[in-house]
């Protein structure tokens, strides 16, 4: 079939018939598309209300709503709460009922798949650039801004430019040291961070099945760091696995299209790929650890976030921990993504593996991966972190320093007290 994964995804949303869009859905066509789920949080979800207060609308869809207060939640300062307060006084005003609040929220990107309103074949859009997470359901999402949320909050729909499309074709099988991150980190440093410039990534080949639903819910994450429109996988038995208990139902399978449906392909061998870090100051800037000839000491390990923040990741930070300490001149800290993948890292020791290996467990929060709170870096700062962004200033101080990894070697860095990865720990 001569059609992307995306326009597969917009097709079926209209009701157009997959030979019909091969044309009707060519790349850069502008389709006015339905969302099922729109999204902001407490940073992005105060300017959508004012512009549709200013709008003197009616709420399309209260249904199609949903508020995730979790940037600077629990409440970092005045501001933060005065904004948390602007959203529940308008969701309790206008029954939103997907809003999710200190005790119930988690990291937005974490949680909207785990309470089954992200699925595959879906239209997510959210007022937040890594809202393309959910590509890894087999959905097309994909950020906008506050005003374009406003927008469809009136309507409950948006108006989309159909993207081109670059596949990567996974071959081989990954070693047992790399995740999801490293994958990506590698396919950003190949193709920069414009390299998909107002495209959709979408990932096929034998290598696939090696991905688990956290490895693919890290890819596309990051696909805006290469400059995606967003990210796509097959819905495959993997995701079928997922969504039977976060949905309660399976879906139509789906696989990416033939060759020729692409502008590019690109072969990623998976055998090939070692510990990725993401050096300071953009996500392209990538190196192998395993090569790394200097020592480079870091003041803090942040292991968590939107990218990283979900049982396996925190699964491979206890796993290296195990037994061992925390360097005593690194600040760790962990961050489960949900309230859930909290009680299910305690269920399985992991948290106190943590504490008792000299690390600090927090609330779900965003906090620290936008300088927001819970680890703000302090001027020369240097810092391991499994988030997505490592630009100037990104986490603090404007002389900091960000270096992006997977949760395995943001924990081995702890240990080691400088940027090493769980191979070289292992010597």
């Amino acid at each position: 079939m001569k059609l992307t994964m995306t326009q597969k995804i917009l097709a079926k949303k209209l009701g157009m018939p997959f030979e019909e869009a091969i044309t009707a859905l060519s790349s850069g066509t502008l389709t006015l598309v339905e969302v099922d789920t729109a999204l902001s949080n407490d940073v992005t979800a105060p300017v959508a209300i004012d512009v549709f207060n200013k709008a003197e609308g009616q709420l399309c869809d209260a249904d199609k709503v949903t508020f995730v207060l979790d940037h600077f939640t629990p409440n970092r300062d005045i501001q933060s709460a005065e904004q948390c307060k602007c959203v529940r006084a308008f969701a309790r005003a206008k029954g939103v009922k997907n809003f999710f609040d200190v005790g119930t929220m988690g990291i937005e990107h974490a949680l909207l798949p785990e309470k089954g309103i992200a699925k595959p074949w879906s239209v997510v859009i959210g007022a937040d650039s890594h809202t393309c997470t959910y590509g890894a359901l087999g959905a097309f999402s994909t950020g906008v801004g506050s005003t374009d949320i406003a927008g469809i909050m009136l309507s409950g729909k948006v108006w989309l430019k159909v993207p081109s499309a670059i596949k990567f074709n996974l071959i081989g099988k990954p070693s047992k040291y790399i995740s999801g991150k490293d994958v990506i980190l590698h396919i950003i440093g190949m193709i920069g961070v414009d390299g998909a410039l107002y495209k959709s990534i979408e990932f096929a080949g034998d290598g696939v099945k090696y991905m688990t639903m956290d490895d693919r819910f890290t890819i596309c994450n990051m696909a805006i760091e290469c400059g995606a429109k967003n990210g796509v996988f097959p819905i495959d038995d993997i995701t079928q696995e997922y969504v039977k208990v976060s949905c309660g139902k399976t879906f139509e399978t789906m696989q990416a299209g033939d060759d020729e449906a692409y502008e590019q392909v690109i072969d990623i061998d998976l055998s090939k790929i070692k510990p990725t870090v993401a050096f300071p100051h953009l996500p392209s800037n990538t190196k192998s650890v395993e090569d790394l000839k200097e020592d480079i000491a870091i003041d803090q390990v942040i292991i968590g976030s939107c990218t990283n923040g979900r049982i396996s990741d925190l699964e491979a930070a206890a796993r290296v921990l195990k037994g061992k300490k925390v360097n005593p001149n690194v600040r760790t800290i962990i961050i489960p993504a949900t309230n859930k993948i909290y009680l299910e890292a305690m269920e399985k020791g992991y948290i106190k593996t943590f504490i008792e290996g000299g690390a600090i467990v927090s609330t779900p929060t965003c906090g620290p991966c936008l300088g927001g709170h819970m680890g703000i870096l302090a001027s020369g700062e240097v810092a391991v972190t499994t988030t997505n962004r490592n630009f100037i200033g990104r986490m603090g101080a404007k002389d900091s320093y960000i270096y992006l990894a997977s949760p395995a070697t943001a924990m081995a860095s702890a240990i080691a007290g400088k940027l090493t990865c769980e191979s070289k720990l292992e010597v």
